[in-house]
């Protein structure tokens, strides 16, 4: 039998930093020691308060179905959270769901229409043709990948000019834009490079967003994660609070990275337009999952735990970025995140290729990113582990 898969599908490729990390893991199955620096997971186990919380929830019987869109609890403390930031939201524009990559995925979804000629929706109206999703680069993996899903055309704006920053590229995002521009994804802080974007950047968007009636995903799920600088929520951002998706999660500042705990927050119309794509996909997040979230939100023993691995990645970021100066190599130093982006080799990925085989240290190629010469390491390693990584990319003449 021949099989013929959707073309939706076969327009995809597989996750890079998986990839990295599965070879990793084989040659680590096989006796090797490799320095994985791959995937972007905290080293630090989750709070403890947290873990109770999803113990206690499990002994109270908390394992069944909940409401669609989440517990109340928990989409009250999402909503009081951001409302802290600025954020003018309340219960009815949160969607919980399992990891922030779902709640990407049902935006997507939501938003973007591939105009596939099937002609008049439910509603009666006509399908949108061609719609478009602008990305940023380098750009989290999972973003081409779900556009293409959704059926958009994708256009691109290069950050590397300008020392991955989009204040000064600027008028490079209008080129990009037109009014077939249904999503404009922004990532800060920035997954792959570390990069937080300043107020007047978000204010750029928001002109543009408004200029040709876009809507805004702003990614925050690094947003807990910065060192000394303020990370701006777009939907505080005054004309952007109508037209932002913000996706966010437990993952990265709360150590949770397994629970698959995440949501969106967006004016109430989107809310209930995802909420159908939930419901027929993944019903709802898990029910124990979602009250310990509640603990991570309102217990300041956790906040102390999350201060305290943020003050760590801070010093892995210096040291890295110390090590690397030491040989020469060219990088712009993130303010968020656990990420580095240094300049590696016109070939990136023959480049990750040597440094997994000969010195056992894993990196992702930048090239899939939309960075090409550039490899991503995640400091999300004890500064042993890092110091020896630098020390085997330098004996092995790799920087």
């Amino acid at each position: 039998m021949t099989t013929e898969f959707a073309g939706r599908v076969e327009r995809v490729e597989p996750s890079a930093t998986l990839a990295i990390s599965n070879k990793a893991s084989a040659l680590e199955a096989d006796g090797v020691d490799v320095v994985d620096l791959s995937v972007g997971e905290p080293d630090f186990p989750t709070p403890e308060p947290v873990v109770e919380a999803g113990h206690e929830a499990l002994a109270a019987g908390h394992t069944g179905y909940t409401s669609s869109n989440g517990i109340p609890a928990l989409r009250e403390a999402i909503a009081e959270r951001h409302r802290t930031m600025g954020v003018d939201c309340g219960p009815e524009n949160v969607l919980v769901t399992p990891g922030g990559k779902q709640a990407l995925y049902e935006a997507f979804q939501t938003l973007v229409d591939g105009g596939d000629g099937r002609g008049p929706s439910a509603s009666g109206t006509s399908s949108r043709a061609g719609d478009e999703v602008v990305l940023l680069d380098p750009a989290w993996v999972s973003y081409e990948a779900q556009a293409k899903l959704a059926g958009a055309d994708i256009r691109r704006v290069d950050l590397a000019p300008h020392e991955f920053q989009l204040e000064p590229a600027l008028d490079d995002l209008a080129d990009a834009m037109s009014d077939d521009t249904a999503l404009v994804v922004v990532n800060s802080p920035s997954n792959p490079t570390g990069a937080v974007y300043t107020r007047a950047a978000f204010e750029g968007v928001r002109d543009l967003a408004v200029e040709h009636d876009a809507s805004v995903v702003s990614d925050e799920i690094y947003g807990e994660i910065t060192y000394g600088v303020d990370q701006p929520a777009a939907a505080a951002i005054d004309g952007l609070d109508d037209r932002t998706i913000t996706i966010d999660g437990f993952s990265k500042a709360f150590s949770m990275t397994g629970w698959r705990l995440g949501y969106m927050i967006a004016p109430a119309d989107v809310v209930d337009q995802a909420g159908k794509v939930h419901s027929h996909s993944v019903s709802c997040a898990t029910n124990f999952v979602q009250r310990a979230g509640v603990r991570a939100l309102t217990d300041p023993a956790v906040d102390d735990a999350v201060g305290e691995m943020v003050a760590a990645f801070r010093e892995r970021r210096d040291l890295v970025a110390d090590r690397l100066a030491e040989h020469g190599v060219e990088l712009s130093v993130g303010d968020g995140a656990f990420y580095a982006m240094p300049r590696v080799a016109d070939d990136d990925t023959a480049w990750c290729e040597r440094a997994i085989e000969d010195a056992h240290v894993a990196a992702v190629p930048g090239a899939a990113f939309g960075a090409p010469g550039h490899a991503r390491f995640s400091y999300a390693a004890s500064t042993e582990r890092l110091e020896e990584a630098v020390e085997r990319l330098a004996d092995a003449d790799l920087i």
